[in-house]
Parts: structure tokens; C-alpha cells; sequence
């Protein structure tokens, strides 16, 4: 066991040289060899990897690790923050990296709480956001069940578990550390393929010395980026392929997020309909008369039409995920594909394919320039295909248009009228995008109509979790503006069902200092699985529980939260809106919402998902595909 004194000395010694290791390093103001415990050995690996911020919830199988991270704190170094759920937790710490790319690490005890933390986690893993997740695990000694493990007799059962959600180490041998840091480092920082990482520390491991740890072989300078041009051939055969086809659909996935200049400078040239993911919003503004809007199962009418209709698919950083490509026949007459992707599988997804793999960045840059030069020609330039997608777009502004104008309607659980919601999304929506805020959506009936509604100019106006469709999501992401080093004011979209998945954020707001707002869109049900239900069959079955809530109440129940009533229309509900964004505190508006089968009361579905009795018709169209 390390001196506690020594773990002091260590960390003035890296305070006083702004916190930065590899500066420590270079001026040898530590020695590159140290004796250190695994614990502290992983707290500066992460440190030379700008990791400073630690999301926790200690318990017996972390103490040590709580430790080292106590005498870190006092001198500076590091910062941990303490929350009441796992879950919530794991998903703040996913909005830090993926809002302001800041790289946190989440840390728990043995047993729920990490199998809670790892289940949070999902949203990470699905959404290609990269963070650290260091749980608490059984002794490596084998002297009997170690309370919460997981009651088999078996060797790193945690191990195993998480390495199936991403990827893992087990520190069983304290001096596996540069090993762990070096994967770590890689599937964190990956350019393409980012996600969660678990360190698993076993209770008797963490205070273990290891001798001489060689500070310089912890990574953290390394360079992750794919910087290869097309040749030639690829160039050609890209050329080829767009003057054999004048109906060109352009499907930006959410790997096209960074990328968005080049990608609609590509659609220019092109004269080509850029069709969007619910997770690619503003990728291209919602007012270029290219960008179609959403596409897929919920989707759009502008946006289903240019993927039913075109005859070349031009995908761009999308993992054709079911609900964005219709389960696989959202390009019915589509023959050939040309797919830009830095992943080969990915790539790979669809027949008939060009794949141009590498840096979607690098390869939009290439492909703009050879465009604008004339190197690669563009020959078929009939309008006629852009100019009916535009219309089709016009043709969905108008309906979004008449079903905002109807903003309310009589429901049965209220037993009055209530605004619609997607009158009252829009509402929240230009209220959020007239003060310059962050919109996050929540899984169920408020995220897929909120895609519908959103009119984005940038990637950063909205973060939708769609990659995992986690339910309490958004009212835990918000909470990582409190910790964020710039924060943006944040609102999180949740129905009642999500809100209450993850309510504990109304006592970690507090605690954290955070300024931003839920607006909860209550209508007493799953809206989203009530819709499907009835759109299939008919008959709602268990999806309403019908209790009354009073979620202002709720939320005054805590000193430093303030609760407002939304109203019963657009204009009490703006109202709301403006007194709730003046509290300098967490926020919550509660404002009722219908829920029913009026067509108005819904943005509509435009798409096909191999769900329910729909499967047998869509699997049918599936074997008839060209791609």
C-alpha cells in the first residue's frame, strides 16, 4: 500500500503544473517511473487523457479508488461529482462527452449499481459516445461469494457482461495497466466507432502497488484519425455511377454530424435531396431548399418520398438503422449505392454498393473539389427530380402547418381540451430556438414528434437519443450543463413516462447548481406504443395507467426547484415557458397534452417497420429489393 502522503505530494506536484501529466513529465517534475496503486495508477492514466471529471455513487467496493480521488480533488486536480442513480448518472455523463466533448468517468460500486450504471451506458454505446465506466468487482482471492457479485462460480462475470455491451478490462493484475489504458484510449478517442469503456477493479486489487509504473508508455498523445484520399478508380467509378441516375438521394446518418459544410456543399453540386436521420438534424438548416427532413418509419411526407422514388442511394455516415431505412425497404426502386463510411461493415450494408471508406470529412473534401474543378463531371442535370422533392416539401410545411393551427383538442383522460402535442412541441421548440437553447428529446411519442417538428440550422441545436430510445434520458443529460466547463441552457422534451423513469434529477439539479428546464408533456400514457397499437390492431392494451399527477407540486417539493403550470393553449404555455426561463434554477413546466386518435393530434407515420402484424408485408417487399 502506497503513502497517502505520497499521493499528496504527487498531486500538488501536478496542480502546480496546470493539471497537464505529460507537462509534469516532460519538465520531470515527477519521475517516469513510480511506485503507485492501481487505483492511483488509473487516475493518472485518464489524467494524461484529459479525464478530470468523475460521476459517482461509492459504495464498499470502491472505497480505495474514493480515496485517492478525495486527496486529488483537495489539491485540485480532479473533480467528482455524486449522484443518486445510476442510470441518471451514466446518462449526464454521456451528454458531457457528446454535447462539449468533454471526456468524463463514471464510477460505481459491486453489483446493481454497476449492472444500473452499465444498463445507462446503452445510450452511450448506441450513439458512438465515448467515456470511461469503472465499477467496483469481486476479489480476485476466491475466498467465497463476495456480497453482490453476481452468484456464480466464475472468474470476472462483470468482465464478460460489459465486454458484450463495448469493450473491458479486468484489473486482475494491477500491472495489466498500460495494457488497459492503451484499449481504453482507443475505444474511447476511436474516430468513427466511439464508445463506453469498463475498467473493472477488483475490492483487493485497488490498493495493490505496482512497482515502477512507466508514466511515459500511458497513452494520451496519440493521433486517431483516418486521412486517406480516393484513388483514381474510385474517383471514376463515383463519376460513373452519378450521371447513370438523375433521381440522386442523399441519406445523411449520424457519423455526417461533424461534417455538415461539406456535405451540403456536396448536395449542391450534386442538385441532390439530402434526406436526414432523427440523429442528424441541422446537418444540412432546415430552410435549404435541399434538406427534405426526416425519412424512415417515422419519417416525413418530403423525406419518405425522396427515398421511395430514388434510383440511386447516396449514403453518408448512417448505419441504416431499421426505423431510418423503413427495415430495409425504404428504397424500393433504388438499384445501385454509393456509400461513404469510415466503417467497412457499415459501409458493406446494403448490394450493388461503391464503397468509399475512410474519413467522411476527407472523402466530402476530395469528391467537392474534383465537383467544383470539373475533374469529375456531373452530366445529368435534369431539375425535374428536385424540383418534385421540393414540392413534396412544401407539401409537408403546409400539413405541419394545419395541424399546428388546430392546437387543441377534447381528451378523454383530462376530460377537456388540451393542446395537442405537437402544438406543443412547437411552442417549446421556437421558445428554445428564439433564446439560443439546447433541445434534448426523450424517448416515446415526444422524441418522434419532436424530430418530426424540429427545424434545426446546426447538429448542436438538438441531441435526440435515438440510438437506444432510452426512456429518462434527457432529464439526465441536462444535468451534465451544470458540470460542463461552457455550458449552454438546456430544456429537456419528456413525456410523464420517461420523466418518471429518472425523477431523482428534481435533488441533483439542486445539488449540482444546474439552470435549465424540463418541460414534461403529460398525457396519463405511452402515447407511442398506444398509436402503434391502434395502428395495427385497433385496440389499446396497457398503456394507460390514467393517475393524476400533479408535477408542479412535485417539483416545489424541492427546495431550489421551481415548478409552472403550462396551460391549456399556446399562449399560457409560452407564458409559462418565459417565467420558468427566468428561474435561476431547475425549471419544470408541466403542461397537459391530448392523447388520442383525432389525426390531428399527431404528426403521422410515412414509413414501414417490420413490427407487429406488418412484419409478413414487409419482409415480403424486403426479398424484392436491388439493394
Amino acid at each position: 500500500m502506497t503513502s497517502l502522503k505520497a499521493v499528496e505530494q504527487r498531486a500538488k506536484i501536478i496542480a502546480k503544473n496546470n493539471n497537464d501529466l505529460n507537462q509534469c513529465i516532460d519538465k520531470n517534475a515527477l519521475p517516469k517511473n513510480i511506485d503507485v496503486s492501481l487505483s492511483e495508477g488509473i487516475i493518472l492514466g485518464l489524467l494524461k487523457q484529459n479525464v478530470r471529471k468523475y460521476f459517482a455513487i461509492f459504495g464498499h467496493g470502491s472505497t480505495d479508488f474514493a480515496e485517492i480521488l478525495r486527496i486529488y480533488e483537495e489539491q485540485g486536480v480532479t473533480k467528482t461529482y455524486n449522484f443518486r442513480n445510476e442510470v441518471e448518472m451514466a446518462h449526464a455523463a454521456t451528454a458531457l462527452r457528446w454535447q462539449y466533448n468533454e471526456v468524463p468517468a463514471v464510477v460505481t460500486s459491486i453489483g446493481p449499481g454497476a449492472l444500473q450504471a452499465m444498463a445507462g451506458s446503452l445510450a452511450a454505446s448506441s450513439n458512438g459516445v465515448g467515456l470511461y465506466h469503472i465499477y467496483g468487482d469481486e476479489t480476485t482471492y476466491g475466498e467465497g461469494y463476495n456480497m453482490q457479485q453476481v452468484p456464480k462460480r466464475e472468474q470476472d462475470i462483470y468482465g464478460k457482461i460489459t465486454a458484450l455491451m463495448s469493450e473491458s478490462h479486468v484489473f486482475h493484475t494491477p500491472e495489466s495497466i498500460r495494457d488497459a489504458m492503451r484499449k481504453g484510449y482507443l475505444k474511447t478517442k476511436h474516430p468513427y466507432k466511439a464508445g463506453p469503456f469498463y475498467f473493472m477493479l477488483p475490492i483487493n486489487t485497488q490498493p495493490k502497488v505496482i512497482k515502477g509504473l512507466n508514466l511515459i508508455t500511458l497513452p494520451g498523445r496519440d493521433s486517431l484519425e483516418l486521412k486517406n484520399n480516393l484513388n483514381d478508380d474510385q474517383v471514376e467509378a463515383f463519376e460513373k455511377i452519378i450521371n447513370k441516375y438523375e433521381n440522386i438521394v442523399i441519406k445523411a446518418g449520424g457519423g455526417s454530424v461533424k461534417f455538415s459544410k461539406e456535405l451540403t456543399e456536396f448536395s449542391e453540386h450534386l442538385n441532390a435531396p439530402v434526406v436526414l436521420a432523427p440523429g442528424s438534424l441541422g446537418v444540412l438548416p432546415d430552410a435549404h431548399e435541399n434538406n427534405m427532413h426526416v425519412g424512415g418509419s417515422k419519417g416525413s411526407i418530403s423525406g419518405n418520398y425522396a427515398m421511395q422514388n430514388a434510383k440511386l442511394l447516396v449514403s453518408i455516415g448512417s448505419r441504416s438503422v431499421c426505423q431510418s431505412d423503413c427495415s430495409g425497404i425504404g428504397y424500393p426502386n433504388a438499384e445501385t449505392v454509393i456509400n461513404i463510411n469510415a466503417d467497412l461493415s457499415d459501409m458493406m450494408h446494403y448490394n450493388n454498393t461503391l464503397g468509399l471508406n475512410g474519413d467522411i470529412g476527407v472523402i466530402l473534401k476530395q469528391l467537392n473539389s474534383a465537383l467544383q474543378s470539373k475533374k469529375i463531371n456531373r452530366s445529368n442535370t435534369k431539375k425535374n427530380w428536385i424540383e418534385d422533392c421540393r414540392k413534396k416539401k412544401k407539401e409537408w410545411n403546409d400539413f405541419k402547418n394545419r395541424i399546428y393551427q388546430n392546437e387543441v383538442l377534447k381528451d378523454d383522460a383530462f376530460g377537456r381540451d388540451l393542446l395537442t402535442q405537437p402544438a406543443a412541441i412547437k411552442t417549446a421548440v421556437n421558445f428554445s430556438n428564439k433564446n439560443k437553447c439546447v433541445k434534448f428529446f426523450d424517448a416515446g411519442d415526444v422524441q418522434a414528434n419532436g424530430f418530426q417538428i424540429a427545424e434545426d440550422n446546426e447538429p448542436s441545436d438538438t441531441y435526440t437519443e435515438t440510438g437506444a430510445s432510452y426512456m429518462g434520458f434527457s432529464a439526465s443529460a441536462i444535468l451534465a450543463s451544470a458540470i460542463a466547463d461552457k455550458p449552454k441552457y438546456p430544456i429537456s422534451f419528456t413525456g410523464d413516462g420517461s420523466f418518471m423513469m429518472n425523477p431523482q434529477v428534481l435533488i441533483d439539479a439542486v445539488y449540482l447548481g444546474l439552470k435549465g428546464m424540463v418541460v414534461i408533456f403529460d398525457n396519463r400514457r405511452m402515447a407511442a406504443i398506444t398509436g402503434l397499437q391502434y395502428a395495427q390492431y385497433e385496440k389499446e392494451f396497457k398503456t394507460n395507467d390514467g393517475v393524476e399527477v400533479d408535477y408542479v407540486q412535485m417539483a416545489n417539493s424541492v427546495k431550489g426547484v421551481k415548478g409552472f403550470f403550462g396551460g391549456y393553449n399556446s399562449k399560457e404555455f409560452n407564458a409559462a415557458l418565459e417565467e420558468a426561463y427566468k428561474f435561476d434554477g431547475l425549471s419544470v413546466v408541466h403542461v397537459p397534452v391530448y392523447s388520442g386518435t383525432d389525426e390531428l393530434g399527431g404528426m403521422g407515420a410515412y414509413g414501414s417497420w417490420n413490427v407487429g402484424n406488418w412484419c409478413e408485408n414487409v419482409q415480403a417487399e424486403y426479398a424484392k429489393q436491388k439493394i
